[in-house]
């Protein structure tokens, strides 16, 4: 049976830092970039471990901005 990935992918630029995404990750992969500082201002959201990412789309569903999106990755095992 194929094991399920994803890739989170972000617009940075339209991240205004409010965190909500990185509360809702079960695998606890989703943090906030404190080395970067968007056009806003902000630390935006990113993803440490992308490998790790079971494209749950809880990050997608829960961003106010829409700045989220998830690509669903199958992998043959």
């Amino acid at each position: 049976m194929a094991k399920r990935r994803g890739r989170v992918i972000f617009t940075e630029d339209r991240c205004k830092g409010c965190e909500l995404c990185t509360t809702v990750c079960p695998v606890d992969i989703v943090k906030m970039n404190k080395s970067q500082i968007n056009v806003k201002g902000y630390h935006p959201a990113t993803v440490d471990e992308m490998e790790k990412c079971i494209a749950c789309g809880n990050c997608a569903t829960i961003c106010p901005d829409v700045v989220i999106r998830i690509e669903t990755i199958e992998d043959e095992e």
